[in-house]
């Protein structure tokens, strides 16, 4: 009986997420409007280089490249918040949206490397 409840409980949460028939899904929440100057000084402020560089191309074993390759924002600010992998969260208290936003806008203003195709010394036969 109580597996019968959590599975019926489970069902309409799934359900509720699904759009209707003839209905697009909701487009993603657009990110909230932040300023790139700001964004790249709590970059450095808040010790995100020494983990992903100072110009976010990865640093290696220990953090990720962030430039070219930024999620979404809601994946973005919900991974910075309670990461999964290694990163140490940054709760509101300790990174408040607005500058979040600020680092995001700089994270996306970084534009991405160019395809290996492209580049002609990595492309000599």
């Amino acid at each position: 009986m109580r597996y019968g409840l959590l599975l019926l409980i489970a069902v309409a949460v799934l359900a509720s997420e699904l759009p209707l028939r003839g209905q697009a899904p909701a487009a993603p929440a657009p990110a909230p409007a932040g300023n790139v100057e700001t964004g790249k000084k709590l970059f450095v402020e808040r010790a995100c280089w020494q983990c992903h560089g100072l110009a976010a191309q990865g640093g290696g074993i220990a953090g990720p490249r962030l430039a070219g390759r930024v999620p979404a924002w809601a994946a973005f600010s919900r991974y910075v918040r309670r990461p999964t992998e290694e990163m140490i969260p940054y709760p509101q208290k300790t990174l408040s949206d607005g500058e979040l936003a600020d680092i995001y806008a700089w994270l996306r203003a970084i534009p991405a490397p160019p395809a290996v195709s492209t580049i002609p010394q990595l492309n000599r036969k």
